[in-house]
């Protein structure tokens, strides 16, 4: 699957949003990727996962054991990626602000996981969830992702795949430019309910 076969997948299902956002991060932009929407469609998420995994280098798959996605966002693309591989796939939880596993999920010491997320942005969430999967015992040996918001500029200390890889701009509140300005923002996301901001 090309980088433009992606978009057109995302465009169909109305997940590239284009207008003026406040992120979760705090910093405003003209585009946002609504990646649940993309991943409503079942098929389209297996379509999807499917192309991530046949673009990891096989040995890699190999020695993947399990898939762990943070929820709420990493659920559904890992899952699909847990398909693709034919691994189980689990989630870790933030009950009380912190990853954690529950709902009887388990690592065994030394067992090797694969950290799937839907998009990374800044890569804090990712950090913390191999935090937590460490602290269980076990080895998060790469990360993937459907979309790096970074335009590759993530950097990890383990191996980072993603679908495709979007730049747009970001801007802090006092940069905004002045054609963003004029249009009301909306922050979108699930942190928090849609809301319009300003005019």
């Amino acid at each position: 699957m090309t980088d433009d076969e992606v978009l057109a997948e995302f465009r169909a299902s109305e997940a590239l949003l284009e207008g003026h956002f406040l992120l979760s991060s705090g910093r405003h932009s003209a585009h946002y990727l609504q990646c649940a929407r993309v991943l409503a469609d079942p098929m389209r998420a297996s379509r999807l996962a499917a192309a991530l995994v046949a673009r990891m280098p096989r040995e890699l798959r190999q020695q993947i054991q399990k898939v762990v996605s943070p929820a709420m966002g990493g659920i559904i693309f890992g899952h699909e990626m847990g398909r693709a591989l034919g691994r189980e796939a689990i989630f870790v939880e933030r009950p009380t602000g912190t990853f954690e596993l529950r709902r009887g999920f388990t690592v065994e010491p030394g067992e090797k996981l694969l950290l799937v997320e839907d998009v990374v942005t800044t890569g804090l969430s990712s950090r913390e969830a191999i935090k937590a999967v460490e602290e269980a015992g076990g080895e998060v040996i790469a990360l993937a992702a459907l979309v790096d918001r970074t335009g590759g500029e993530a950097s990890f200390d383990l191996p980072f795949h993603a679908l495709v890889s979007f730049a747009f701009p970001t801007y802090a509140p006092d940069e905004v430019p002045p054609e963003l300005a004029a249009i009301p923002a909306t922050k979108p996301g699930s942190r928090a309910k849609p809301e319009r901001i300003g005019g």
